[in-house]
């Protein structure tokens, strides 16, 4: 059941989102310039929806794509990652999800898809968990929030949902430094995903 998270880990890092790093703060001699208008509409908060319509959230701009697929003995397992890193902000924003062939996701334990999704994350990390709780989505899926920290010092929050045969992953990974800035941000984001059923 586990084995695909590994994978999923692995797409995340090459995605990209493992690139916040800690920086120290510069002294400025000068006033910083203002931000230039069209970078700031780029990365304005909008709600984005992806190709296939299953999940909406609000995302700092377009977020960048990836999509790979994994043979398994169950058949294809598409992943697909949606990374949005607002320019000087040590703190990416990340949608996640894979989905299991029907069969298996209409039988599959979601307790158990979580629990091992959350074990995954730690391991593959390398991290330490700092506190964890069960979750619904707001249409009543099961979930799970975690949130960890790894030996560098990057702290990820993750609500996972388990949803018709898929497993979600929504994520923010930041320093310690920059979260204490993003509170809002970080709620803000986690608060507005919602799964959009088949119809």
């Amino acid at each position: 059941m586990h084995f695909f998270l590994p994978f999923l880990t692995t797409a995340l890092i090459l995605a990209g989102f493992a690139t916040v790093e800690a920086r120290s703060p510069r002294r400025l001699v000068k006033p910083a310039p203002k931000p230039d208008a069209a970078l700031l509409e780029q990365y304005r908060w909008k709600v984005f929806n992806p190709p296939d319509g299953r999940f909406t959230i609000l995302m700092p701009g377009k977020p960048k794509m990836t999509a790979q697929t994994q043979k398994t003995f169950m058949g294809e397992i598409n992943l697909q990652v949606f990374v949005a890193q607002p320019p000087k902000q040590d703190v990416a924003y990340v949608v996640a999800f894979n989905d299991f062939p029907d069969s298996y996701g209409q039988m599959a334990n979601p307790e158990e898809v979580l629990k091992n999704a959350q074990d995954t994350a730690l391991k593959t990390t390398q991290s330490s968990l700092l506190n964890h709780k069960s979750i619904r989505s707001s249409n009543g899926h099961p979930g799970r929030e975690i949130e960890y920290i790894n030996a560098g010092g990057k702290i990820t929050k993750n609500r996972m949902y388990f949803a018709e045969g898929r497993l979600y992953q929504v994520m923010v990974v930041t320093t310690k430094r920059q979260k204490q800035f993003l509170t809002k941000s970080i709620a803000g984001y986690l608060n507005s995903f919602n799964v959009v059923l088949k119809k």
